[in-house]
C-alpha cells in the first residue's frame, strides 16, 4: 500500500473554520482602532481653528466665523464637519460632528458625541474621545 500525501477535507475544514473565528474577533478589533486613529483629525482641525480664532482676535473686536478666519467647513481628512457658534469678544465654540458616510459616524467611543473646544482651551467631550 502507498501512502497518500495531502490535506484531507476534514482538515481542510477546520483550518478554514479556525480562520474565520480569528478574522472574526480581529477585523471589528482593528476597524475599532482605525477609528479611533481618525479621531485625530477632528483635534488637528479643532487645534487649527483655535490658533486662527486668536489671530483673528488680535486684530478685531471679538471671534470670527469659519469665512471670517479662513477654514474650511471640513476637517483636512474629511472626516468631520466643523462649526463655530456662540462668538463674541470672549470667547466661542469650535465644534467637529463625524460626517455621516464615513467610518467615523460609527465610532463607538464617541458614537453621538461632539467634539467641542472653546476659547478657554476647554474641551465638553468624554475623555475616551481624546
Amino acid at each position: 500500500m502507498r501512502s497518500k500525501k495531502g490535506f484531507t477535507l476534514i482538515e481542510l475544514m477546520i483550518a478554514v473554520a479556525v480562520i474565520a473565528i480569528i478574522a472574526a474577533i480581529a477585523i471589528p478589533s482593528y476597524a475599532n482602532y482605525v477609528r479611533k486613529s481618525k479621531r485625530a483629525d477632528a483635534h488637528t482641525a479643532l487645534l487649527r481653528i483655535q490658533l486662527e480664532q486668536e489671530k483673528w482676535r488680535a486684530n478685531n473686536a471679538s471671534y470670527g466665523t469659519l469665512v471670517n478666519i479662513g477654514v474650511s467647513e471640513n476637517s483636512p481628512e474629511g472626516y468631520y464637519t466643523l462649526t463655530i457658534t456662540n462668538t463674541s469678544a470672549t470667547g466661542y465654540t469650535a465644534t467637529a460632528n463625524a460626517k455621516a458616510g464615513t467610518s467615523q459616524a460609527n465610532d463607538t467611543g464617541c458614537t453621538g458625541i461632539v467634539l467641542t473646544l472653546n476659547a478657554s482651551g476647554e474641551t465638553r467631550t468624554p475623555a475616551t474621545c481624546w
